[in-house]
């Protein structure tokens, strides 16, 4: 189970990385960069839901506050991400969208790795 969590925990991060490395290369310009976004949110909030599912298969002690927040915020990614994408369909950019997906992006990985449970 350990190395199934794992593989999943990569997955997590490699999502982490297409939202940031997408609005990296949105701010030099590169055109396609919005669908690396798109994607990596989506497989954000997918392999989040999957860990935690994993973990509590595994009898692991889960702080469900944390997760509730963490799923809230990687929502707020994916929605930010999907309407700047629709948008830019149509031909409106939206670069306040795309900075807010990767500031709540930030703010995630933040409450991941600074809320610690009080023992």
């Amino acid at each position: 189970m350990e190395f199934l969590i794992n593989v999943f925990v990569v997955l997590h991060l490699l999502g982490m990385a297409a939202i940031v490395g997408g609005w990296l290369a949105m701010r030099l310009g590169a055109p396609r960069s919005l669908v690396a976004m798109v994607w990596g949110a989506r497989a954000q909030v997918l392999t989040g839901l999957i860990l935690v599912a994993l973990n509590e298969l595994a009898h692991e002690d889960l702080n469900n506050v944390k997760i509730a927040v963490k799923l809230v915020v990687a929502l707020g990614v994916a929605a930010c991400a999907e309407i700047a994408r629709a948008r830019s369909k149509k031909g409106s950019e939206q670069p306040a969208l795309l900075n807010a997906a990767a500031a709540l992006t930030l703010v995630n990985v933040l409450v991941a790795v600074l809320w610690h449970t009080a023992s």
